[in-house]
């Protein structure tokens, strides 16, 4: 039975630790939320600042960089650039 429940809880969990970022993606209206959310979803933050009223911040994934601008208002990502 305990099997079972890891197996459940691992499969449950994987998804969210799979999250890729997206122009629609919400990552929240302060500097350490958006920082909190980008490593829930397994990024790791490089550089977070505020730049022109928005949240701005560099980020890495599987070799993979990026930079957001983050709406302080809404949440949501402005602007994306993801660079290989």
């Amino acid at each position: 039975m305990r099997k079972f429940a890891l197996i459940t809880l691992l499969a449950l969990a994987g998804p969210a630790f799979a999250e890729d970022i997206t122009a629609n993606t919400v990552l929240g209206t302060t500097m350490d939320e958006v920082q909190t959310k980008l490593v829930e979803m397994g990024y790791e933050v490089r550089k977070a600042e505020m730049e022109d009223g928005k949240i701005e911040v560099y980020f890495v994934k599987d070799g993979k960089m990026g930079e957001a601008y983050v709406s302080t208002t809404t949440g949501a990502i402005t602007k994306l650039e993801i660079k290989n």
